[in-house]
């Protein structure tokens, strides 16, 4: 088939990337550079089915001639969205999905939306389960990423509704890997940063808040598969292995060898952890119910976090300049 990825420089983008041409697909990546790194796929060119143009979905879209699948992912840094970007974030959600609607319209691709665990805010239900409507500030600081993924939600279901565009929507829920930016603020980067240069890791508030985390090849498959199948609903994908954030600190240290990972306990004045005051509106649980996944696309995760996360950890120590 002949693909666009939007955001396909990026973390998730480029491993999806990589996924489809190894798997024999024509690939055409828009990218504007802004949190993705062109050292990300410039190893694809060498197989002549891959072609990377640098661009904003903000603008008009360059030609990208006839396409059978479009994997939306452009999308700013749901951390550094929350600091400095709220107004390039809702227009990025509202503005950018509506031309790469058009464009899957035009073309009659299917159009998969990378949307996000952030559309339940500080949810209603645990875990996670689709028919909830979620809990979101309009007006928090988080507000513009969160809002923004539910309003393309809305769009690309209006699209389908109204103009047949074949739609997919992936919930997807915190994702890592090799190529996460040290500096993208999202906490996995951050703890091994922070651990391999000897510094204390940062813990916003207790620590004991969760998320679940899924490792990046498990969710490339997911979403070949959502793209694949004729699902038009959103489909959460996600690990749902549930740790705190001090539990998540605790394996970054032992796995880096860093003084203190084991002794995670209540003695916070022996271990290498920094706390800093609560994040405003940060959910207190998050955890994908994966069932609906499981039953229509034979999909869940299959690498341990640990696995993931020592992956990662080589990555950062190989490539990467501890900041």
């Amino acid at each position: 088939m002949r693909i666009l990825v939007t955001g396909g420089a990026g973390f998730l983008g480029s491993h999806l990337a990589d996924r489809l041409v190894a798997d024999g697909h024509e690939v055409v990546c828009i990218d504007n550079l802004s949190s993705g790194r062109l050292r990300n796929v410039e190893r694809l060119a060498a197989s002549g089915r891959f072609r990377f143009i640098e661009a904003d979905v903000l603008d008009p879209l360059p030609p990208c001639g006839p396409l059978d699948c479009i994997y939306h992912l452009a999308s700013p840094v749901p951390c550094a969205c929350r600091e400095d970007r709220p107004v390039a974030t809702l227009r990025t959600a509202a503005e950018g999905t509506r031309r790469v609607l058009d464009l899957a319209a035009e073309a009659g691709a299917v159009f998969l939306l990378a949307s996000s665990s952030e559309v339940y805010g500080n949810p209603r239900t645990h875990p996670q389960v689709e028919t909830d409507a979620g809990r979101v500030s309009p007006v928090g600081p988080r507000s513009a990423y969160d809002e923004g993924k539910r309003f393309a939600e809305a769009l690309a279901a209006a699209y389908a509704r109204q103009g047949g565009v074949k739609v997919r929507i992936a919930r997807i829920f915190n994702t890592f890997g090799p190529r996460m930016r040290p500096d993208d603020g999202r906490v996995i980067p951050a703890f091994i940063v922070q651990a391999l240069a000897g510094r204390p890791l940062s813990v916003h508030g207790s620590g004991e808040q969760t998320r679940s985390f899924c490792y990046v090849s498990d969710m490339v498959e997911g979403l070949l598969s959502l793209a694949g199948s004729d699902y038009g609903g959103p489909v959460n994908l996600g690990n749902p292995d549930e740790v705190t954030i001090l539990g998540l600190a605790s394996d970054v240290l032992g796995l880096t060898g860093a003084a203190g990972g084991s002794e995670i306990s209540n003695r916070r004045s022996q271990i290498s952890i920094e706390f800093l005051p609560p994040r405003p509106d940060d959910p207190v649980r998050r955890r994908p119910d994966i069932g609906l996944a499981q039953r229509l696309l034979g999909w869940q995760p299959r690498v341990p976090r640990a696995e993931g996360l020592k992956q990662t950890i080589e990555y950062y120590r190989s490539e990467e300049p501890v900041a």
